[in-house]
């Protein structure tokens, strides 16, 4: 060891690349960050492996401002993204470790996003372990064999779990009563309300989407939607993941722009009437907390959303839900003519304590404490955002 500072690096294991949609991870990791490098230590943030031309197993590195992205890269023809666990990348942990002891200093701090970087994780000198709970991976599309199991252990052994909603923390407790804390996802309000200035009037009417486009988004919806609104455009922005592109409704009225910058939302959502959440109702958003919604709000949007149990639970007196696409059209006529002073005051209370600055520091001092607290009592702990 040749670095002997108190503050411990954090190693973040996640199945979500730094550079792709701007999440929960990238809005938390990224201020984590700021805070480790002021005391001296560093972040790191581990990717999945990929495929590449490399003679043998090679980590690759890339900095992004205070994070430095991580991942592996194995022998293979052209670039193919693997998953945790591939056979291909049994050395990954070994590599991790070797990488991670010639850079000296105490024992990690370990974050994961997925379980099945428990194995990973098993190889590494950790001091505290940490798992935040963004999403019921088990219940997607194409989900990895041995995922549960791994969730079991990774419940087991963590010394702190956060929960990103509602359902996902009663889900949670079901496994494990202690130090599990709630934390819904946040938004950066300053950032989205500048679309309020962005916005103009315009003549022909504009119902959004925001975020991945996969088995969550009821496709039917949005070929009903663009169907009963003619004389609207129906826009869907942000990447095609685990569906193919050829099931995506087509029409004169969709547009779909495909993924785009967080710096650049604020514009695209200038450019909304209204903003949707057309989700299916299935085992993939059963746990769901959309983050979007307070990105809408914020953006000064009226929202349109199927009845997801989260935003039913916590949203229910802001935002307008609906069931199909029929259902949408009438509520999309409907909601461009209400008053944005009226969805401000109702959305007001929900929004107070869920900024991401709020959200990090809270965390970061539960983390702290976990620290020096021994007394693991079987109680529910929740912190409520």
């Amino acid at each position: 060891m040749n670095d002997r500072r108190s503050e411990p690096d954090l190693v973040v294991l996640s199945h979500l690349r730094w550079t792709w949609v701007w999440q929960r991870p990238q809005h938390l990791v990224s201020r984590f960050a700021l805070q480790r490098a002021a005391a001296g230590a560093r972040t790191w943030f581990v990717e999945e492996p990929v495929t590449g031309d490399v003679d043998r197993p090679r980590l690759a590195t890339e900095q992004h401002d205070q994070v430095t992205r991580v991942w592996l890269v194995v022998p293979g023809d052209g670039v193919e993204e693997l998953r945790f666990g591939d056979p291909r990348a049994l050395r990954y942990g070994a590599l991790l470790a070797e990488f991670f002891d010639a850079l000296g200093g105490p024992p990690l701090d370990l974050w994961l996003y997925t379980p099945m970087a428990y194995d990973i994780a098993q190889c590494l000198d950790a001091g505290r372990l940490v798992y935040d709970v963004m999403d019921d991976l088990s219940s997607f599309l194409k989900a990895p064999e041995g995922l549960r199991v791994r969730q079991r252990q990774l419940l087991a052994t963590a010394d702190v779990v956060f929960t990103g909603g509602r359902s996902l923390h009663r889900a949670t407790l079901a496994q494990r009563r202690h130090a599990v804390y709630l934390f819904p996802s946040g938004v950066e309000q300053e950032h989205y309300a500048a679309s309020r200035q962005l916005r103009r009037a315009r003549s022909a009417k504009v119902a959004g989407y925001v975020g991945v486009v996969d088995e969550r988004v009821d496709l039917d919806i949005i070929e009903q939607l663009a169907a009963a609104l003619p004389d609207w455009t129906v826009r869907i922005v942000g990447p095609v993941a685990k569906i193919e592109k050829s099931s995506l409704p087509q029409a004169s009225n969709i547009d779909y722009v495909g993924m785009v910058p967080y710096r650049q939302l604020p514009q695209v959502m200038a450019g909304f009437d209204v903003a949707l959440m057309p989700f299916a109702l299935n085992e993939a958003t059963r746990a769901i907390s959309p983050t979007k919604t307070l990105e809408y709000l914020a953006a000064g949007l009226p929202v349109v959303s199927t009845r997801v149990p989260d935003v039913v639970a916590d949203y229910a007196d802001v935002v307008h839900l609906a069931d199909d696409g029929a259902e949408f059209a009438a509520a999309c006529r409907e909601v461009v003519t209400h008053e944005l002073s009226d969805r401000d005051r109702k959305a007001k209370p929900i929004q107070s304590r869920q900024e991401w600055d709020y959200i990090a520091a809270a965390m970061g001092r539960l983390l702290d404490e976990r620290a020096t607290v021994s007394d693991y009592r079987e109680v529910e702990q929740e912190v409520s955002v």
